[in-house]
Formats: structure tokens, sequence, C-alpha cells
């Protein structure tokens, strides 16, 4: 190994990390190529935050020899801080505390530092350890996106050499660079469809982000909202309202998306979606699939909140069928990303009317005569209402009791 074959494996580092790879292509080519010029690396990881609902962080993981690791980790984040304390004990948690830098221990000579995991490696046949953790600059933090860690690991008796050594700490920052890339490619996408949804966030990243550029577009809309939500929120603790509203907009969303459609708006207790698909029937079809699987979730969270002593609700639905324009709506500093028109107006009119109906759900005239014929016999008409700011009155149905009983 010299300088020249170290220069490659930068060169390939700087080219990947520029055609936008992903974090495990860099990580195993790298590694790869670190073996090719003679750095005997047999296992690798690397971690590093992010910016995402759900999960606080990503690692990835390389190994020479066969394993059934997986080579991705996502940490979920740590709501009862119940990985606290395995988290402390760690040699990266030392690093980052000491304000980054490097942490060296051959495993061979029977060096650990104290810390339980390098000697699990050690017992594991590893007889080197090189780690380092890179701290960001505070105008380069994104969310808890401030630092890049990574660990190296050799096999090969007497460890690393001092030339395997100094190319890993001339190299494992060019990787850092690529891989922070990487990932914050990802942020943008995690936000957008954590607050616009699915498919509004995908369409604003393709740049469709101009003011009064909409798509009238044929679609089946979805608009529901919580039973007695005013009255709950008046009466409940504060402390259990923000659960009660996450418990209910989880079974909606969840039951939503699992049958294909798009929430575009969450109001309060409110939630706006809609289904599309180029045949009108099948995107009722969705809808209908989504409302039933709304109906178990709901069953199953309700026995788990009365179980735990907690306050329950239903869910109100309605359905409708029809014509409107979907994209940017607002000022040139503030857009949203939603659809407009008469037949919004009118799901959340028929959504009202399930309290008067005395149903959980209600379908417009709409939705049932775009249903196949076959589909059309499981909905009963529940009467003939006027909605308030819709010009006519229309019959509205709901699902056939003696059906959703025998569900």
């Amino acid at each position: 190994m010299d300088n020249h074959d170290v220069d490659r494996v930068a060169a390939w580092l700087a080219e990947s990390g520029l055609r936008g790879e992903t974090e495990l292509t860099l990580l195993n080519g790298f590694c790869e190529r670190c073996r090719a010029i003679g750095i005997a690396v047999s296992r690798a990881i690397v971690i590093i935050d992010t910016l995402h609902p759900i999960y606080e962080g990503r690692g990835f993981r390389w190994r020479e020899d066969e394993t059934d690791e997986a080579p991705l980790l996502e940490f979920k984040r740590d709501v009862d801080g119940a990985s606290t304390e395995s988290w402390q004990s760690s040699p990266f948690y030392h690093l980052i505390a000491k304000g980054g830098g490097e942490l060296r221990c051959k495993l061979h000579a029977g060096e650990t530092a104290g810390f339980q995991a390098i000697e699990e490696l050690r017992v594991e046949g590893q007889t080197d350890y090189f780690a380092k953790v890179h701290l960001f600059a505070p105008d380069a933090i994104i969310g808890e996106m401030d630092n890049l860690a990574s660990r190296w690991t050799t096999a090969q008796p007497g460890g690393f050499s001092d030339a395997e050594i100094s190319a890993l700490q001339h190299l494992t920052p060019i990787l850092g660079l690529a891989i922070k890339s990487a990932s914050l490619a990802r942020v943008p996408v995690a936000v957008v469809e954590a607050y616009l949804g699915r498919d509004a966030g995908r369409r604003v990243l393709a740049g469709r982000m101009s003011r009064g550029i909409t798509e009238k577009m044929n679609a089946v809309l979805w608009f529901s909202d919580m039973r007695g939500y005013t009255t709950l929120s008046e009466t409940i603790a504060s402390d259990q309202l923000i659960p009660l509203l996450n418990d209910y907009a989880e079974a909606v969303i969840s039951a939503v998306h699992g049958a294909g459609g798009n929430v575009l708006k969450l109001m309060g207790d409110g939630t706006l979606a809609i289904f599309t698909d180029t045949d009108p029937a099948a995107a009722c079809l969705s809808a209908m699939r989504a409302e039933a699987d709304l109906r178990q979730r709901l069953a199953e969270l309700n026995a788990r909140r009365a179980v735990a002593g907690e306050p329950v609700s239903t869910i109100y639905l309605g359905l409708h069928i029809g014509d409107v324009f979907y994209g940017n709506i607002g000022s040139e500093d503030r857009l949203d990303f939603t659809v407009v028109g008469q037949a919004v107006n009118e799901v959340s009119r028929i959504a009202s009317m399930c309290r008067s109906a005395d149903r959980h759900v209600l379908f417009s005239t709409a939705f049932r005569e775009a249903l196949p014929s076959d589909e059309q016999g499981k909905l009963v008409c529940v009467g003939r209402y006027a909605l308030r700011g819709v010009g006519r009155a229309q019959e509205l149905f709901t699902l056939d009791p003696e059906l959703v009983a025998g569900r």
C-alpha cells in the first residue's frame, strides 16, 4: 500500500458521493477497496443521526465473513429511556462526550479501555480496534444530526499496522462526508412526507412548488373526525389529550395508507385524504377497504384504552367522489399542497351529518354510483339531506348493518 493507492480510494469516495450512492453502497465499496490495497479491515460500522419522526439515527455495517446481522440498523427514538444506559456505556458516547476524536485499542495486547463492547470484539477474535467520531460545526447541524461515528476492526495477527491506521485516519473523513451527503438527501424526503403526505411530498420534491400550479383530477375524498372531541378536550387531563389524538390519528392514517390512499391534511382531530385510480370504481373500493380496516383498528384501540382506563371515542367518516384541484395554494411565502373544490366542501358536510344520521360512516350518492353494481347493494339509504353550503339535497348511504355485523 502506498499513497497512490490511498488516493485512488479517496477519489472513488468523492465520485461516488457526488453520484449520490447509498450509504451501504459507499461503505461496502470502501471496505472492499481498503482490503484490496492492504488495509485489513474485517468489520466496520458507521452511525449517523437523522431527522425523522420515527428514527433517531441509522447505522451501516460491513463484515468480511458471512453473518446473519442486518447491514442496516435503524434506531427508533428512545421514548422510555430503555436504551440510554447501554448507549452511555459505549465507546461512541465516550468520544462524543469529550468532543470527538479517536480511540484505538490493541485487542491482541488485551487493551479494551474498560468497555464491554470492545471486550466482546476481542473475545470474538478481533485483534485491533479503531473508532473515530467527527462532530459537525454548529451551523452544519440539522436536528439531531450533529456527528458521524465509525468503528473499524481487524482480525489479522498483530492488529493494524501504523500505515493502515494512518490510511484510515486519512480516508474516514472523506467516507464520512460522502455518507453525510447521502443521509442529508433523505432528510427532505422524511420531512415533506411527514408534513405534506406521501404523494404531495413526492410532487414537491419533484419540483412542483410553483404557486397556483394545480391539477384537476377525479378523486375519492375521505373526511373523518373524532366523535365528541370538543367535549373530550375540555374534560380530560391535558397530559391525556395528545396521546388520545395520536392513537386515533394512527388508526386513521394507517388504514388510509394501507389501502393506497394519501393523507393530505390533519386538522386537530380531522383528517382529509384522497384515493385515486384511473378507474373510479377501483378508487372507491380502496376507500371501502380503508374504512373496513379502520373499524377493526378502532375496535382494538378502544378495547386497549378501556382496559387502561383511558377515554375512548370513535371516528365519524364521510366518503365522496368528485372533481378537485390538487396543487399549491397560498402566498409567495407560505404554500399548502392540498385539494380544493366543491367536492371537498361536500365531503366535510357529509361527515358532519354522521351525528344526525346516527351512523359512523356516510357515503354520497356519487360514491355509491361509482361502485361496481354488486358492491352498491352493500350500501343502504339513510335518507335525503340538505347539506349546509351545498346547493342541492342528496341521498346519503351507509353500510348495511347486517353486512357489518357479519364481517
